[in-house]
Order: C-alpha cells, then structure tokens, then sequence
C-alpha cells in the first residue's frame, strides 16, 4: 500500500532561510506546529557533550519579551508540547486546538530570536538535566550502550550520549551555551512544520508575518567579520570505516546490576545511501517477531530473554546494533557464539522469498500504522527534512523498499555485519540487587518532560499569550482584562468544530459488547478491548497467574501453533497484544483495512481456542523469572511496588505482586482453569476505529464470537475498605550502583463513580498534572531544580483509587524535594487554590482532551473505557462540558477531603542518602 505522507505537502522558504512545510488534514479540528533546527550531538565535542541538551532545557525559560516559564504558556493554550534533542537535530512541538494557531507560531518566533539565558536559570537547569542524566545512568543498558558507542566511535561525536555527560554539562558556561544559541537557532538552521485543519494560502501569510522579519543571526555576524556563515561545523570521519577497526575484543562491563546484556554494533552508511531499506529489511529479517532467525536461535532456544535490533541512519553515516538480554544463568559467551554463526548462516544459506516479502510489509505497515495522527505526520516530514535533507524522504524509502529482492538482503549482510568491523559489549553484573521494572531507554534521543498543566502566576500568563488568542471568557472575567482585547476566536473549543460522530453501540446474545466508530481518514483499523479477568484475581500463593494467562494467549491454539500465529499476523503487518493490569486483560491490536478479518479471526480464535502448550507455558515461566529479577535492580518499579503494598494491606486484591516462588507454583492446569473462568464474553467489551462498514464489521464479529459462549456465574470480588495511615509511613530501600533516587509518595482516593471526579481532575492538574507548569513543577523542579520529573495523578478504577506523587532525585536533594512536596499538599489542602488556576487548569484540560481525540489509538481507549465503567456513550463529547462546569468551591472541596499531607506513604528506592533519616 503505497504512503501518502506526503501528499498535499507544501514546502516554501523565505528569504531569511527558514523552511516551512506545511500539509492539510481536515479529519479533525487540531493542528501541530513543530520547529526542528539542525543541531544535535552530532555538533558537540568531547569538553561539551550534552550542551545541545542543556540549550533545549533553557528554551522553556522564557524570552526578553515574555520573561516567563514557556510551558505555563504553552498550558493555557491547551497545548500538547515537548521537545526532544537527537544527534542530528532539535525539536519543539506543539499540538493544539486549530484556532490556537497563531499563538503558537507567535510563541516559537519569539523563542527562535529572542531567549533569555540567565546565570541563575542555568544553573538550576543544569541540575535537572544532572537529575536526567542520573536517571539514565540507572539503567545498565544505557551504561553499555555508552560504553560500546565511545569504542566504536573514539573520534565523532555520535559516540557521545545524546543528553551528555555529567562531568561535562556541570563545567557548562553561560557563554558558551549563548553562543550555541546564537550560531544555530537561526531561520536558515530551521524547519517549521505544520500540519492539520488549516487553509494553506492564510497560514503562510501567517507564518510569512510572524516569522518572515527574524534576522539571520549567523550570516550577520559572519557579515561583520567578513566571513561566510557556516554554522554546521565539519565533523571528523569515524574510526569505524578507517583501515584499522575497533577493539577486537569485548568492552566488558562489571558494575553492579542484574542480569547479563550483550550489545553488538555494525557501523554502516548514511541515510540517504541506497543499502538503507534493504538493511532495514534484514533487521526485521533477523529480529522481528516469533518466527525471525535470531529470536528462534536465542530466544526460542532459552539462551536469552529477548533480542533487539535497530538501523540507526543519520547524516554523515549510521549503524546496526543487536541488544540481548540474557536468561537466567546463560553465559555471554555462548550467546554471542550463537549469534555470530547464526548471521553467518543467514549470508551463507541466504534467505527466502517469503521472508523478505513478510519484512517489507510489516516494514510498510509499521510506517503506514505509526503515522495516524498529525503529530506523529508532522515528526516524520521534520525529520526526514533535517536528516535526509528532503521531507519526501520516507516515500522514496517505501518505494525502494518495494524493490528489495533476496540476494540484496544477502548482499548487505555480507557488506556490513562483519566481525572485524563491529564492537561487542558485555554487562556482567558483580552483584545481586534490587530494581525497577521500566521501559528500556530510547538511546537515540532525550525523552523529556515538557508538557504543559496550569501554573500558578495565572495575571503572568494571561499578560504574555499573544493576543491573538488569549483566553476563555471565565479566565478573562476572572483576571479582570477587558473581552474587547481578545480575538473572536478565544472562546473555547467549539462543540460545531467536531462533528461528534458517537460510535455504534451493539451487545450480542452471549453479552458480549461492541463499539464500532468508522473513520476514514488513513486505511488502517484500531482495536482496543478488555476482559475481567485482571490480576485483582491472583492470589498470594499463585500471583502473575492472571498475567500468565493474558501473555500466552498467542502461545497456540487448537489449529495454530505460536509460529503460525505469528506468522500470519506478520505477513499483514498487524499487531495484536494481551496485557493484564488490576482490574482487567486489555488487548490492543492494530492493521492496515483491508486485513481487519485476519485480525478478528485471530483474535476470536485466542480467545476461544487457546491450549496453552507445556512447552511455551515453561519458556515464559523462564522469561518472567529473569523479568522479575530485572525488575528487582529499577528503582522505580522497587518504590511502586512498595508503595503499592503499603497502602493496600495483604489480602486486598492490589496488595499481590509476583514473586519467584509464587511463579513456580503456576501449572498449566491452573492456567487452563483460570482461562475457563475469567475469559468470557459477558464481561468482554471491545471497540474499533478506522476505516471499515459498520455492518460488515457487525456481522463480522458476530459469526466470529456467536459460539463463544457463557457456562458458569459471573466471578465477582469485593474489595474492602482501606483506612488512611494515621501517620507519615515513610520506606526507604537502597539499591547499589545507582544514582538516582525515585520517590512515591501518597494514599488511597476516589474510584471513578466518585462525584467529584470532574473537581479531581482540575485539582490534579493545577497540583502536578506535569512537570513545568504545575505547583509541583514551578517549584520542586522548576524554581529549585530538585527533580527531573515531578507528577502527581488521582488514579481511579471502577473499585479503587490511588492518589500518588511520583519524583526522581539526584539522593543528596531527596530530603528536600519531599519536604518541598509536602509543603505544597499542605497549602492546597489548608488553603485551597484559586480561581485563576481553576479557569486555566479547564481550559488546558478541556483543549488536551480535545486534541487526544484527534489521535486513533486514544480515541479508542477512550471509546472503550467510558463502556467499561458503564458510562453514557455520550461522555465521549459531554466530558467537556463537565469539566467547564467545575467551580472554585468543588476544587477546593476536593483538596480538603482528598489530599492528605499528614497521612501519607513515603517510599524512595535507588541511591537513597535518607535511608536513616525520618521525614517529619
């Protein structure tokens, strides 16, 4: 299926320099607005790793025209913002409302030409980035990466981590981090990016007023000197394509951790050579799913836990790296044995017909599938114009990679996976600990936490947004500024700008419910689902039972094995995925259209017909086995889980968590038991957006699932009340090697039904609903500069809730967060909050909900959750309205009867300097 990502794609350059791309969608009433500029990493040298980083930190702290945090700006426009920084360029987003346009066009000019970078604001930010930094620091794969990265490249700065390194970002100046930004935030060094429900001819009028008149800094001050401007400076070729080739024996790391990691990387071209897709081919080739050929030799064969593989293609040049995690007691050695002779014997016997038709269409669907929404679109037209240098890059790719024919996989494999030309690193650990489960780290970018939520200086806020679009009426009414000064435009998101088309309702004889909700704007399918059969019914002796059950679904069926299963979703590209959580299996699942059969046939056919093989039950036993100790050396997922038990006492349903033992006990017969009770189609709801007929897609499903029918009474638990701590509890846990801490800290709360889970919702926006703008974040983190990421969250289930505070911390500022955080609770709850942080914490809320519609996969959710907590489908749209219905009073209600600052749990797990200390 061909990509139309760059249809109606308009490119124009003025005549400061600055590249504008812009592409009409008008499937909903959202536009993104995106600046890349071309620096990143790849810019810096050994002495200054990390300033690119450090200098995209300083962007949210506020210009000489608006000397006020960025996100707070960004919040009350209902933006959907962050930023990352990569090897080859910068990137602000920001998606909102279609009418907020202009604001955010005005916001991103004045932070090009006009940012204030302050000795004291660097100085706090660079202990957040420190903070960041640490956390990454956690993670031993990020350890190696860093380790085999630097072997493999001594001589380039891709060889240097993303976010830099801590010795170097402690020694940054002022000066210097002003004159990266003078050399490279300029309109020639830049692409804007916007995409979404805009008329094109208005829009670059627009951009033409707003940013056509900013000076290009560099080529005047080249003038000046009487030099060219060249702002991007040459960079030293890699050791790696020299005559002489790295180590040729292992980096070895022996650091404290658990678990064994290998890493090997290939050095290979640039982006825009032409072995690039049939490179790409070969990963999925060699790693994608059940049936690829290093999953069967490592996996499959109980020698490692998981194998991963990317093609990293940047602008001077890229490369190949595999990462293995080790199972339990498997030797590295072995293992890379393994994996080298199992490429060998990829190049030497060669690869099938069938194999690489299979790669390039999962390759073609995970392009298609992963640019749905106008954010996601707008990434890749930036990204493929400040790597590639054209943002038709990826539909050129496509087309070649249609071209891929076997003996070009062969070829490139016998080119670059060489064993003289790749570096290989292994993590040995020294020792055994405790830590955290969490996502691996994206290595080849920062992942910030720059969205936006209310901020407290509300008048501040107000006085800066451009006047284009200030703010609601009640905001004006509230900060006392005349409706005179504001754009007919600034009224909030408009119910005509959405068609509010609410899904299709159906319930089957068996009870099983379905929504269906057609969208065609891109020719693919979502699927979310969800079965009451969560983990609230484990028990002690047998906890994960649940999740044993969710995660061998696909193991096999009655007619299919795991292979063939794997097989023919990947033949169509498609996805389909069972994840226990408490209360609930959720299962999310997603195609290209025409192949939404394949999917529901699969999908009922799990379902119904899953056997459970011995063989497979023992190979995820030992998965989860190796799983469980990893999880035991992350800090995070160490504090939540001792949060979690210490606010739910033993027996209560969210108290159990896996442990080695109660895994052990797990037999098939209880997993075939457990699948017989729970999976049902009276407690199974499922919903479905995209491109399909409703009826087909009704009739579909019901031949599908008519014979699945309901044999005994409904499982039902009951979940006892859970009393507040009548003290502070604080738990501290310290892991070696780490250093970084990660407190949880909070109680029970409302469930969903709760009637003040509309007042919840604003109250936990203006406390921490992120990291910037919140009082939490101006604050903990943005005043002091205590934490990287500060949250808080209310969550609420259909029988529980959990109110939770959640911050990372280099040990030595723990002590002081904490106190800084329960000041904050303390304020809240004794003296309430404000009107003005009530009519902007709605409208941020009201504007990012707006904006998550417009995005396939959380419209879904969305869809599919209001029917499992049994709402009225038209909260879809009404959520809105009552959120806009919530008053000062409500809010501060909220706050005295649900945050506690005196009875809380306090965990902190990680490299904890207050493991002795109390918290008073």
């Amino acid at each position: 299926m061909p990509s139309t990502l760059t249809q109606n794609v308009r490119k124009t350059v003025l005549e400061n320099g600055l590249i504008v791309l812009t592409k009409e969608v008008h499937t909903a009433p959202v536009v993104t607005v995106q600046v890349w500029y071309k620096i990143g990493s790849r810019n810096e040298e050994r002495g200054v790793n990390g300033i690119a980083h450090q200098l995209e930190h300083m962007m949210f702290k506020g210009t000489k025209n608006r000397p006020i945090q960025f996100g707070r700006l960004f919040s009350a426009l209902g933006s959907d913002s962050n930023a990352f920084t990569s090897y080859d360029q910068t990137a602000y987003y920001g998606t909102v409302e279609r009418s907020k346009l202009k604001a955010l066009l005005v916001l991103e000019a004045d932070r090009m030409q006009n940012s204030q970078i302050e000795l004291e604001q660097l100085a706090s930010e660079k202990r957040v980035v420190i903070s960041e930094l640490q956390g990454y620091e956690n993670s031993p794969e990020y350890r190696l990466n860093r380790a085999v990265m630097q072997a493999m490249f001594p001589n380039h700065a891709y060889g240097l981590p993303v976010g830099g390194m801590k010795a170097d970002v402690e020694k940054f100046e002022l000066e210097q981090v002003e004159k990266y930004y003078r050399n490279f935030y300029t309109p020639e060094n830049a692409v804007l990016v916007i995409v979404g429900d805009f008329q094109t001819a208005n829009t670059l009028e627009m951009v033409k007023e707003v940013f056509g008149e900013l000076a290009n800094r560099a080529l005047e001050e080249a003038g000046s000197r009487g030099e060219e401007s060249s702002p991007l400076p040459p960079a030293p070729c890699p050791s790696a394509f020299s005559s002489s080739f790295p180590l040729p024996t292992p980096v070895i790391l022996r650091e404290p951790g658990v678990g064994r990691l290998l890493q090997a990387v290939y050095p290979l071209p640039d982006v825009n050579q032409p072995d690039v897709p049939a490179l790409d081919v070969m990963d999925y080739i060699l790693t994608e799913g059940r049936n690829s050929r290093l999953y069967q030799a490592l996996v499959e064969s109980g020698l490692a836990r998981e194998v991963t593989a990317s093609v990293t293609s940047l602008r001077e040049f890229g490369w190949y790296e595999v990462f293995v995690t080790a199972a339990s007691k498997q030797d590295l050695k072995k293992i890379d044995s393994v994996l080298s002779s199992t490429i060998a014997n990829v190049a030497k016997k060669g690869v099938t017909l069938e194999e690489v038709e299979r790669a390039k269409t999962q390759l073609t669907a995970d392009v298609i599938l992963s640019n749905r929404d106008i954010t996601s679109q707008g990434m890749q037209l930036g990204h493929d114009e400040t790597t590639a240098d054209d943002y038709r890059y990826t539909d050129r790719y496509l087309a070649a990679v249609g071209l891929v024919k076997p003996t070009d996989v062969i070829a490139v494999i016998n080119k670059y996976l060489r064993q003289e030309a790749r570096t290989v690193g292994f993590f040995e650990p020294t020792q055994k600990q405790t830590t955290e489960v969490g996502h691996k780290p994206d290595l080849t970018q920062t992942t910030e936490n720059f969205s936006a939520v209310a901020p407290v200086l509300v008048t501040e806020v107000a006085k800066y947004l451009p006047t284009e679009d200030l703010v609601t009426d009640a905001l004006l009414a509230v900060v006392g500024i005349s409706e005179a000064v504001a754009s007919p435009r600034a009224s909030a998101f408009r119910r005509e700008d959405s068609a509010q088309i609410l899904p299709q309702q159906f319930q089957f004889y068996n009870g099983l419910r379905l929504l269906l909700l057609s969208d065609r704007s891109t020719p693919t399918v979502t699927l979310s689902g969800y079965i009451q059969a969560g983990t609230e019914f484990d028990s002690d002796e047998q906890a994960g039972l649940a999740a044993f059950v969710a995660e061998n679904l696909l193991s096999g069926t009655k007619t299919k094995n795991a292979l063939t299963i794997a097989k023919i979703l990947a033949e169509r590209g498609a996805s389909l995925n069972f994840q226990a959580y408490p209360e609930g299996v959720q299962i999310e699942g997603d195609s290209l259209a025409p192949d939404l059969p394949i999917l529901i046939e699969i999908l009922a056919d799990v379902l119904k017909n899953s056997t459970f093989p011995a063989k497979e039950l023992e190979l995820h036993r030992q998965q989860t086995l190796t799983d469980l100790q990893i999880e035991l050396d992350e800090p995070s997922e160490v504090a939540r889980k001792i949060f979690v038990q210490s606010i739910y006492p033993q027996k209560h349903p969210l108290h159990t968590f896996p442990t080695e033992k109660s895994l052990q006990r797990i037999k098939r017969q209880d997993v075939t038991d457990f699948k017989a009770k729970h999976y049902r189609p009276d407690t199974t709801v499922l919903a479905l957006v995209g491109d399909f007929q409703l009826e087909s897609v009704r009739s579909l499903i019901e031949s599908k699932f008519s014979d699945w029918q309901v044999s005994d009474q409904l499982p039902t638990l009951k979940y006892p009340t859970v009393s507040l701590p009548e003290k502070i509890v604080s738990v501290n846990r310290v892991l070696a090697g780490k250093t970084q801490a990660v407190t949880y800290m909070g109680h029970t709360t409302i469930n969903r039904y709760d009637p003040r889970f509309y007042a919840v919702l604003v109250l936990n926006q203006i406390l921490g609903g992120d990291t910037l703008s919140s009082r939490l974040g101006t604050e903990v983190r943005d005043r002091q500069g205590l934490s990287y990421g500060i949250y808080s969250y209310f969550l609420v289930g259909k029988n529980a809730g959990t109110f939770l505070i959640e911050m990372q911390t280099s040990p030595e500022d723990s002590i002081k967060a904490i106190a800084s955080t329960r000041q904050i609770l303390q304020q809240i709850h004794q003296q309430g909050v404000t009107a003005l942080e009530v009519e902007t914490a709605k409208r941020t809320l009201i504007g990012n909900y707006n904006v998550s519609l417009a995005s396939p996969d959380e419209l879904t959710d969305t869809i599919l959750m209001n029917e499992v907590y049994g709402l009225d489908k038209t909260e879809l749209y009404s959520l809105t309205d009552k959120i806009q219905q919530v008053t000062l009073e409500e809010v501060n209600q909220a706050a005295r009867e649900l945050v506690h600052p005196d009875k809380i749990v306090v965990t902190t797990a990680g490299s904890v300097v207050l493991a002795k200390q109390s918290i008073k």
